[in-house]
């Protein structure tokens, strides 16, 4: 994941230096949207994805947005939380925490929009994460064109702790 982290340094780097060499003024009512819809979405997009595992690669993502704030005229002289206190902003670390627990509760909320309160006390229905295998099959790796397919074979586990026949959309088992 270093290389992913370094392209979308170096990418939002580049955007950083368009920003700075076309617009002459160095405005918080200028510079702080042109951050947030030019340069801030090359360092989040599909975060939860590829996100960085190593302190080294969270400090290149970091630095991007250290030199963004620093652009702000009256801001260059405040330390980077200052900075970030000032405009109303929060790390890219910190982004990408409260990112990791939407995602993870969209994920517990599932399609029907309700938290399962039942789903949450019980046991692993299968214990190979959210999608059970068929018995002998090894899983697929040849990307996600493939899903529809071997999705197919499973069924809708019942939620654990649930009531008789109750099923959990999301959850399968073998």
């Amino acid at each position: 994941m270093s290389r992913q982290c370094a392209l979308a340094a170096q990418k939002a780097n580049s955007v950083l230096g368009c920003i700075k060499r076309g617009v002459t003024s160095r405005s918080r009512e200028v510079i702080l949207p042109l951050y947030s819809t030019l340069l801030r979405p090359h360092l989040e997009y599909c975060i939860q994805l590829w996100g960085p595992q190593y302190r080294r690669d969270m400090e290149l993502l970091e630095r991007v947005q250290r030199r963004a704030t620093k652009l702000i005229r009256g801001l260059e002289h405040l330390s980077y939380e200052d900075r970030l206190r000032e405009l109303g902003l929060f790390s890219l670390e910190n982004r990408r925490l409260w990112g990791d627990l939407i995602a993870a509760f969209q994920y517990l909320k599932g399609p029907t929009g309700k938290l399962e309160r039942d789903c949450l006390s019980g046991s692993v229905v299968t214990g190979q994460g959210a999608w059970g295998r068929v018995a002998g099959e090894t899983p697929s790796r040849k990307g996600p064109g493939n899903i529809g397919r071997h999705l197919a074979k499973y069924e809708p586990a019942v939620c654990p702790g649930g009531h008789e026949g109750q099923q959990h959309p999301g959850l399968y088992q073998e």
